[in-house]
């Protein structure tokens, strides 16, 4: 498998959970349905912190020495993005509990599974930071629009870099399967995440149609 193809499949194989992650609905689960700036400002940062933290704790122990490198740069990166998204709030303290996704990330220590599982990470967070561009949008704040496009292109970054890292990693099929299904897993937890939190507010996970 080369790492075109593995990003193609991961992407086939979880395009509705990709799609209902990317609605609307996912910044008023993210938010408890409090649908103002603050709130959805908070809900990021909280996103952020925690992902570094999972990153900056798998550079630590990683044995692998480029994949280490490679989880210290992205953990160095969303400590970036925390950072800019503190710096439109007054004295917010983003929470450090780990749910969903990055629960899920946390409980991996093997360097096949990461890497697959930070490419899941990427295609799912790029949905919420889509959403987060586009509420900003629609609150006529172009600034921090733009704030949240300028992290998104870091995703980018971050999901070219597992990619170049799978082919060093993955020696055999079954290294590739590990990492798709380590992949398929970390967007589930993400997908499963947001199910719950709508269903707890009583609204339907599934689009109306």
């Amino acid at each position: 498998m080369t790492p075109d193809e593995f990003l193609d499949a991961v992407r086939d194989d979880n395009e509705t959970a990709l799609s209902r992650l990317g609605s609307s609905k996912s910044l008023y689960a993210a938010t408890g349905g409090e649908m103002d700036a603050g709130p959805v400002l908070e809900a990021a940062a909280d996103a952020e912190h925690v992902a570094a933290q999972t990153f900056r704790a798998w550079a630590d122990d990683e044995p692998h020495e480029e994949a280490a490198d490679v989880f210290d740069t992205t953990a160095s990166e969303e400590d970036d993005h925390t950072d800019a998204v503190l710096a439109e709030l007054d004295d917010y303290q983003p929470a450090d509990d780990a749910t969903g996704m990055q629960a899920s990330l946390r409980g991996l220590d093997d360097t096949v599974e990461r890497v697959g599982a930070l490419v899941g990470r990427v295609l799912a967070t790029e949905k919420s930071k889509e959403q987060l561009t586009g509420f900003f949008v629609g609150q006529a704040d172009p600034q921090t629009a733009s704030l949240f496009r300028d992290l998104n292109d870091d995703l980018d970054d971050q999901r070219d870099r597992a990619l170049a890292l799978l082919e060093t990693v993955c020696e055999t099929d079954d290294d590739w399967q590990t990492a798709k299904d380590a992949a398929d897993e970390a967007i589930q937890a993400a997908y499963d995440e947001y199910t719950e939190q709508l269903e707890a507010m009583g609204v339907n996970p599934k689009p109306v149609c």
